[in-house]
């Protein structure tokens, strides 16, 4: 699974970069953005709980 992040829509509120700092980096841009291409099997309840907490749904798993 792929995570793929809407920058249009991402306001850089970085609830995804503080629950999953291992897969998620809000840039000096104020935009998050996924730092892995795939997502291991291990991280994909932790890359949810991440994607369910963004306040404007920017983030999906693909």
């Amino acid at each position: 699974m792929r995570i793929i992040a809407d920058r249009s829509r991402c306001e850089g509120h970085a609830m995804c970069e503080a629950i999953a700092p291992n897969l998620f980096r809000v840039g000096d841009d104020a935009l998050a953005s996924p730092l892995v291409d795939m997502i291991a099997e291990s991280d994909r309840e932790l890359a949810e709980l991440a994607i369910d907490s963004c306040p404007v749904a920017a983030l999906r798993l693909a």
